[in-house]
Formats: C-alpha cells, sequence, structure tokens
C-alpha cells in the first residue's frame, strides 16, 4: 500500500477554511457547511417573518390582501430561502445532474404557486432551508473531532542549534536533534525525552484524559501537551511521519473508502429519483383517463405532494453522516478507521486472529525469576550483570535493568560462543553464562528444574560450579485477560493467537490469557496460511491484530487487519485498515462496538426514510396528505436521521 503523505502547510486552520455547500447526486451529497453564525439564518428569519405577516393577513382576510399584491408578497417571502435552492438546481441541471433535490424542490414549489397555494409554497422552502441549516449543523459537530485534531497540530518548534534555542517550523527540524518543550507546549515531534522524567496530555493522539507520567528514554509523540517542568526531546521522526501527522492523514482520507451501503443508496438515488418525477407526471394526467370528475390543479396538487416526499435527502444526508460520525467517535477513542467500509467489516466480525509479542504482551523482555544455589542473590547478580554488560542481546539489556545497591564488579576476558552464551573472569573467577548447550560443553551440571522451564532463561556457572538462573520473559500488556473475556461477551468466539515465538512460549501465554487455539513458531508465510485456511470457510469474518513487520502480509490478506499504533512497525501501520493508538488490545472492543452502532444507526436511518416517506407517499398520491405532510416526510425525516446519527458523537462503549 502506498503511503499518503500529508502536507500540513497546505491544510488551512479551521477557521480559514472555505465553507461551501454544494449537493451533487452524481458524486453523492455534500453538506460541508456553511459560514457560521447568525448570518447563515437571516434568510430564513426574514423568510419565515413575511410568510408569517401573510397568514395573518389571510386568517383576517384583509381586504387590501388580494389577487397580484398576495402573490407579489408570497415571492417576495419566498426569494431568500427559493432563490438559492433554484439556482443550485439550474447549475446540476447544467452539469447534466437534472435529477437532484433541487430541482425536485423547485418544480414543487413553482407547482404550489401556479395552483395557488402561496403559503405552502413558501413554506416547504422554508422548511427544507431550515432543514439544510440544521444538516450543516449537524455535520460541523460531527467534524468536530476532526477539527481539534488540525487545532492539535503543533505550530513550531524550539530547537538547539549553535548552543542557543531557535523556533521553527516542525518540518524544518532533522532526525537527531534536540528540541526544548516548554510547560503547557505542544510536543512538535516523535521523539525519545532526554530529561528525566515528563507528564504529558496525550488525548489527542490516545484518547485518554488521564496525565501520562513517561521517563527518560520513553517515546513520546507529537501532538502531546507538556503538563509540567521543561523538557528535551530527542527527535527520531520527520514531521511528516509523525504519529498526529499520521492521524490527521488517515482520518481526513477516510471518508473516500465508501462502505457498501453508503455507495448502494447513492447509486439508488440516482436511479430513484428520475423514476419518482415520472411516476409525479403520471399522476397528474393519468386519471384524466380513468376518472370521470378530472380536474387538473388537483391532480397536480397531489402530484406536488409527491415529489416533495419523494426527495431522498434523507437517505444521502443521514447515511454518510452516521458514517462519519463513527469515525470521528473512533478517532476521539484513540481509534484510526482508514475508511467507512472498515466500520461495517469490523461490526461483522467473529473471528480474531492476534499475534503474540507486542499485541498481548509488552514486547519487553524483564527478569521475572532469579534462582541461586549457594549465592545470596545480589552477589551472584553482581557476577552474571558484570558479563552482560559486554553483550547488545535483547535479554542481555533486560537483565542489565537489575539494579544492585552495591558497586558493580568488571569483567575481563570477555568471549561469546557462537550459539551458547559467553565466558569470562570477575573477581578471579571464571564465569560461564548462557544456555545449557554452553554448561554441557564445560560439563557443568544442570538441576532437571530448569528442563521445565518454558520462559527463556540464563544460566550461570561460578568457577566450573552451577551458581543459579534467571528466567526472562516478556509481560501480558495489563488489560490483555480482559480483553480476552470481554470479546467473548461481544460475541467473538474464535480467537487464535499465531505467533513467531517458540511454541512452548505461546502455548503457555494463550492458556494464561484463556485462548484455546495457539500456534508458535510461525513465518510469516505460515501465518498467511492459516488465515488463509480460516477464509476458506465464508462464515468467517477475521479480523487480524498485530504489530510488526512479519505480521504485515497477514494484516493484508485479512477481511480487516488491526495494528498497534505506538509499538507497531511502520509497514504493519500502513498495511493494517485500523489503528490502535495506545497499544492496547482491549481497544479492539470499542472498535467493534462503535461500527455496529454506526451500523445500527445507519439502518434505523434507512428504515425511518422509507417507512414514514412510504406511507406519507401513498396518502399524498391518494388525496389524504397535504403538502404539510409532505414536508414532514421530507424534512421531518431527514432532521430525525441526522439528530439519530449524531448521537454516535455522545455514545460511550466502555
Amino acid at each position: 500500500m502506498k503511503k499518503q503523505q500529508l502536507n500540513l502547510r497546505d491544510i488551512k486552520p479551521s477557521s480559514e477554511k472555505e465553507h461551501h455547500h454544494h449537493h451533487d447526486h452524481d458524486d453523492g451529497h455534500n453538506h460541508d457547511g456553511g459560514p457560521g453564525g447568525f448570518k447563515a439564518y437571516i434568510p430564513a428569519i426574514v423568510s419565515f417573518t413575511i410568510l408569517m405577516i401573510g397568514i395573518a393577513f389571510d386568517y383576517f382576510d384583509i381586504s387590501f390582501f388580494k389577487d397580484w399584491l398576495r402573490i407579489i408578497w408570497y415571492g417576495i417571502a419566498y426569494l431568500p430561502v427559493g432563490l438559492p435552492v433554484v439556482k443550485e438546481g439550474w447549475e446540476s441541471i447544467k452539469k447534466g445532474a437534472v435529477f437532484t433535490e433541487f430541482f425536485l424542490m423547485s418544480i414543487a414549489t413553482f407547482g404550489a404557486f401556479v395552483i395557488g397555494e402561496y403559503p405552502e409554497g413558501v413554506a416547504v422552502m422554508l422548511f427544507y432551508a431550515v432543514g439544510e441549516l440544521f444538516q450543516s449543523a449537524a455535520v460541523n459537530s460531527a467534524k468536530g473531532n476532526i477539527k481539534a485534531l488540525l487545532d492539535v497540530r503543533p505550530k513550531e518548534a524550539n530547537v538547539f542549534r549553535n548552543g542557543k534555542t531557535e523556533s521553527v517550523t516542525p518540518e524544518e527540524v532533522a532526525i537527531g536533534e534536540k528540541i526544548q518543550v516548554r510547560v503547557g507546549e505542544k510536543i512538535p515531534l516523535d521523539g525519545i525525552l532526554t530529561s528525566t522524567k515528563a507528564s504529558l496530555n496525550t488525548a489527542a493522539i490516545s484518547g485518554e484524559t488521564k496525565p501520562n507520567t513517561i521517563t527518560k528514554g520513553d517515546t513520546v509523540f507529537a501532538g502531546s501537551i507538556n503538563l509540567e517542568n521543561v523538557i528535551e526531546i530527542e527527535v527520531t521522526k520527520e514531521f511528516k511521519d509523525s504519529s498526529i501527522a499520521r492521524i490527521l492523514d488517515l482520518v481526513q482520507n477516510a471518508t473516500a473508502r465508501k462502505s457498501k451501503t453508503e455507495l448502494f443508496i447513492r447509486k439508488f438515488a440516482r436511479i430513484y429519483t428520475p423514476i419518482v418525477v415520472y411516476l409525479a407526471i403520471a399522476i397528474t394526467f393519468v386519471p384524466y383517463f380513468f376518472v370521470a370528475n378530472y380536474v387538473f390543479t388537483d391532480w397536480l396538487y397531489k402530484a406536488l405532494i409527491f415529489l416533495v416526499i419523494s426527495c431522498p435527502c434523507a437517505l444521502v444526508i443521514s447515511i454518510p453522516l452516521g458514517y462519519f460520525g463513527g469515525l470521528g467517535a473512533a478517532s476521539k477513542n484513540g481509534i484510526l478507521f482508514k475508511g467507512a467500509s472498515f466500520l461495517d467489516t469490523m461490526a461483522k466480525t467473529n473471528t480474531l486472529v492476534l499475534d503474540k509479542t507486542g499485541t498481548v504482551t509488552k514486547g519487553v523482555f524483564k527478569i521475572t525469576n532469579i534462582k541461586t544455589i549457594g549465592w545470596e542473590e545480589k552477589e551472584f547478580m553482581k557476577y552474571l550483570f558484570a558479563i552482560e554488560e559486554q553483550s547488545t542481546h535483547p535479554i542481555a539489556k533486560a537483565i542489565l535493568e537489575y539494579k544492585a545497591d552495591a558497586p558493580h564488579f568488571k569483567a575481563t576476558e570477555v568471549s561469546e560462543i557462537a550459539g551458547k552464551g559467553l565466558k569470562g573472569t570477575v573477581n578471579g573467577k571464571d564465569i560461564l553464562v548462557g544456555n545449557k548447550a554452553l554448561m554441557t560443553t564445560h560439563k557443568i551440571k544442570v538441576p532437571q528444574e530448569v528442563e521445565t522451564i518454558v520462559e527463556s532463561n540464563v544460566l550461570v556457572a561460578i568457577d566450573g560450579v552451577f551458581a543459579g538462573y534467571v528466567v526472562i520473559a516478556d509481560e501480558l500488556k495489563d488489560d490483555a485477560k480482559q480483553t480476552i473475556i470481554n470479546l467473548h461477551k461481544v460475541g467473538i468466539k474464535n480467537i487464535i493467537m499465531l505467533s513467531g515465538d517458540k511454541d512452548s512460549i505461546t502455548q503457555k501465554v494463550a492458556s494464561e490469557l484463556g485462548i484455546k487455539i495457539a500456534k508458535g513458531g510461525l513465518v510469516p508465510e505460515d501465518k498467511l496460511h492459516e488465515v488463509e485456511l480460516l477464509k476458506q470457510n465464508p462464515a468467517n469474518k477475521i479480523a487480524f491484530m498485530g504489530d510488526g513487520i512479519n505480521d504485515a502480509p497477514v494484516l493484508a490478506a485479512s477481511d480487516v487487519g488491526v495494528a498497534m499504533g505506538g509499538l507497531g512497525s511502520d509497514v504493519a501501520i500502513e498495511t493494517a485498515d485500523i489503528i490502535i493508538q495506545t497499544d492496547q488490545p482491549s481497544k479492539v472492543i470499542k472498535a467493534i462496538k462503535i461500527g455496529r452502532s454506526t451500523r445500527q444507526i445507519v439502518w434505523q436511518n434507512i428504515a425511518l426514510a422509507f417507512g414514514v416517506k412510504l406511507i406519507v407517499m401513498i396518502l399524498g398520491a391518494s388525496g389524504l396528505a397535504t403538502m404539510w405532510e409532505a414536508v414532514f416526510a421530507d424534512v421531518g425525516v431527514a432532521l430525525l436521521a441526522i439528530l439519530n446519527a449524531v448521537r454516535l458523537q455522545r455514545m460511550h462503549w466502555d
């Protein structure tokens, strides 16, 4: 998958963004909002005021309010709200899109004027205009999370150059340079903390509102806010590759990947709209051949009602808005969907395949047990520490995390024995550090209990005698066990672990988590083969969750790929369809719930729009519904559907 880079210099701040309001049934139904504030409502207020005065004149039967004066009065009331719609309809026709909602509303209201229903003609257009304003407000509300992200992007970086700090744009800072971040400032680039510790607000990145305390050497992400003390950071990524730039890129491009439901509704609208226009024509003229007392104006009125009712506004607006709301809600919770289609796929998932290291475990080795024979633990560890200081192996790094109170010993004559371990001299004693093969080579007897240890272990011999061992293991993530329990609760019954780690360790971790099917010792091709076997059953909707480069093929092959965005490799993140910014496996449950909630609301809107419109269409065609019922069926249902879609932004999925 080709990586899309986002040039943040090309993005205007939210206050400067261009606003336009255009609908086109050829490419969907846009509601990008209008100019905010009171000005947007002035045309509707003017139209409403003139309409109410006209209705009052009609009600009290004012003598001068007759004939041409009455037509002109209601014509003036119509212009503020009707003229923009008529213009949009004309522009759409010039582009070849005849059957748009603008065309429907224009014909319906013109027709109302032709048959003398002036107040109704104005009212239909007024309610439509007010509905449009509410729709714009709803869309702007749905976009709030993304606008907040745009506001979060850092605008400057204080970089150390030539013995002083310079204020530059984040794009100008190179990898390896050191930057300073003052209290209250946003961290401009991803990097490693070189200060002793820092307290950060990472809400924009992870969705977590609780301050995050980190220590020297930990990774920090652009967009986080420094809460205490001035801190220094060594930059590890260019700005275009930083976490905040990646989030902006993904979220802004997410709406381009439509769900099947969205695509179906849009295709449906293009076919449906001309059909209802021809049906309206038929309602007007066909009765002439079958009804004895045919009155043209009566049947025209019924046809106009039918046209107003038939406008597919509720469907083509509320459905994309529903998916947009789901994308926004997910990003607010630290979950990035790369497209609306993956909300649907996640909602249907019934099988979760997951990696072990870095996905359900922390991916960091730590000492879990120290067993000595004839030695005090601290003395024993000082000998081991002295030897391991000479190694760069990940297990050596875990041992070096051990803190001894007394001064360390120094090792001399340290040499590596390929595939077995290290040997050297410490305080005049010969030290061997490595695996069982190393001990066997030097004829050192190892206790039977060592054979039963599943995890990685380091054996130590001092002056030819076995002195003890250290067990090194990867820790489970804090929420790993609860994640598996909750996955079963949300209906994910098939949970499978596939790992490149040795099978004994994989089985032990799976057992701890309550996962029944697990396979270890797999290369990437093996993982891919296992997922392809699962895909042979069409009933399986498979999500794969992983974090490493070796997971990329499986992330691409599964129905939906979920990557860890913090520790995860760039390749995994680029290949995945969903990114969990916090590296918490439990977020996959929230992703499933958000997908299901979004899908539920979308189908509620479809049922509401079709159900109400069908009923009022039948009533309108049979003469039992007036233009007022038609207005409710169009604008009212659209507003109800939009309010339903907006609920996504206020939902909680804990």
